[in-house]
């Protein structure tokens, strides 16, 4: 049963299957009908609808005859999404540089502390979220409204990757140092460093999860 929030049921439940499928709940191939997931989610089949056309847009499943068609997300796609992070995500963090307050630093610091907390636990579901909020906190300070969401809309587009990547030891040790590093030269205000750590930063990750050189 969705929960009653501010947002449209519709709008709750694009997210909800956006997370879905692209979490893996849903496998590549996979049949959605608007009666079978109107009975999943309780809620009746027009916002189930409006969802579907959404996430056609967002290229995620296709729509036949048979019903909605999980697409998902290909390897090619990923490797495409850390390409284009590798480009545009790095003005993000010079903005976000540039642009933070006392305030803003704290919370972004309360973030990386606590994806710390929970590399040291073991805890991949939270170290997913944590990293999420990290880089969505960048994407807010940058104060450039297209360039947040077009970050997070490919953030989002690899929610099931990321969670693969940082299940790995190593990985998320890493990550951890890279994400601290960043922290660092945004608190300094030092744009050019903040760039080029998140431009490794995110080469490191395409390496880790799609072989790129």
């Amino acid at each position: 049963m969705m929960e009653h929030r501010s947002v449209s049921i519709a709008d709750q439940v694009f997210e909800k299957l956006e997370h879905d499928i692209l979490s893996g709940e849903y496998a590549r191939g996979e049949v959605l009908t608007e009666t079978r997931l109107s009975e999943k989610l309780g809620v009746s089949r027009t916002p189930i609808r409006e969802a579907l056309r959404r996430l056609e847009q967002e290229h995620i499943i296709e729509m036949r005859s048979k019903g909605a068609v999980v697409i998902g997300i290909s390897r090619e796609d990923i490797d495409a999404i850390y390409e284009i992070r590798q480009r545009i995500e790095d003005m993000a963090a010079r903005y976000a540089a540039q642009n933070v307050t006392d305030s803003a630093l704290h919370e972004l610091k309360e973030i990386v502390d606590l994806q710390e907390f929970y590399v040291e636990k073991g805890d991949a579901d939270n170290i997913k979220n944590m990293d999420s909020a990290f880089h969505e906190k960048i994407y807010q300070l940058c104060g450039s409204t297209p360039l947040c969401d077009t970050l997070s809309s490919l953030h989002r587009k690899i929610l099931k990757y990321r969670r693969a990547s940082v299940a790995n030891t190593s990985r998320a040790h890493h990550s951890l140092e890279e994400h601290r590093a960043i922290y660092d030269a945004i608190a300094a205000h030092d744009a050019d460093r903040a760039e080029q750590l998140t431009i490794a930063h995110i080469h490191n990750a395409r390496v880790h999860i799609v072989g790129a050189s």
